[in-house]
């Protein structure tokens, strides 16, 4: 099973993010744990420098910015093969 983080303070670019991750999972079929940091302190532990921020498998793969459907598809295939 995955874990998927999102990081972020809950605004709207955040909660697009989320959206974006859940769904991608779900067309996927995979398990996968979504969990939203959303402590300043949790979040800068992953040293990133604005949000949104992605991290798949404790791995940080987006920041800054809303990624599209299918880069997160694609990092998420790709957490699968390593895991």
């Amino acid at each position: 099973m995955l874990t998927i983080k999102v990081l972020g303070s809950g605004c709207a670019n955040c909660k697009r993010v989320e959206q974006i991750a859940r769904k991608v999972i779900a067309d996927m079929g995979i398990e996968a744990e979504v969990i939203k940091v959303t402590d300043y302190n949790d979040i800068t532990a992953y040293n990133i420098l604005s949000t949104p921020g992605l991290v798949i498998n404790e791995k940080v793969v987006s920041t800054g910015r809303i990624p599209t459907p299918a880069e997160v598809t694609t990092w998420l295939a790709n957490a699968l093969e390593t895991a």
